[in-house]
């Protein structure tokens, strides 16, 4: 039987490699200096690359399921989202940091289900979107509010990280919350003055904020102080 992998891989050598020859010698010989750190869900249908049309050393990638980010509370464990969060911001220095959901999420769609008693890892993941969930059934506006609201969720709580709020609140780091339609091909990026997600044809910026809780339009609160 074919190893499809292998062809991928002798193709990547062969085909394409030689292409970035050059760069990939500088991003070695210089370092990898991103400029933005790109935190999505690991939603195979979530390619950054093709979203933001960046090449080879633009982008330091963190990817887990439903794009969560874990509070900052100083304990002691393998928490591999928020070292690369310490990582970005203090060592490679980022001047922006995206957190990236979208449409048809299985993340948000389980937390309105039950997750196999197969997966207590997933369980206890999925915690860290449950804030954003509403009390209703989970028909397609539900999940699109729900998935927007679980992107601003995690904007909040990067800024319980000190290292980001520092630099956001003096400008050396800014921060976008997007939700990526798949069906669409469209990123609707957050804005906080109106509180709510523009397309990106429309927007005039590529997401801002927030700085203080979410307030939807109907006045819910997303997180309480």
């Amino acid at each position: 039987m074919p190893d499809e992998l292998l062809d991928r891989l002798r193709r990547f050598h062969d085909d394409a490699f030689p292409q970035y020859r050059q760069q990939f010698q500088a991003l070695v010989d210089e370092g990898q200096h991103p400029t933005t750190l790109f935190i999505g869900c690991s939603d195979s249908r979530l390619v950054p690359y093709l979203l933001t049309g960046a090449g080879p050393g633009e982008l330091f990638l963190v990817r887990n399921v439903g794009a969560f980010i874990p509070p900052y509370d100083g304990s002691h464990g393998h928490h591999g989202t928020t070292a690369a969060i310490e990582f970005a911001v203090l060592n490679l220095k980022v001047r922006r940091i995206v957190v990236c959901g979208h449409s048809h999420c299985g993340a948000i769609k389980a937390m309105y289900g039950e997750v196999s008693p197969e997966a207590p890892n997933l369980n206890h993941w999925l915690d860290l979107g449950r804030e954003a969930l509403l009390p209703m059934q989970p028909g397609p506006e539900v999940l699109r509010r729900t998935e927007q609201r679980a992107v601003v969720l995690q904007l909040e709580r990067l800024m319980e990280y000190p290292m980001v709020r520092s630099r956001v609140q003096s400008g050396q780091i800014s921060l976008h919350g997007w939700h990526y339609v798949i069906e669409d091909g469209e990123v609707h990026v957050f804005d906080v003055q109106t509180g709510g997600f523009v397309p990106a044809s429309q927007s005039d910026h590529s997401g801002t904020g927030p700085y203080q809780p979410y307030v939807e339009h109907d006045g819910q609160v997303l997180v309480d102080e």
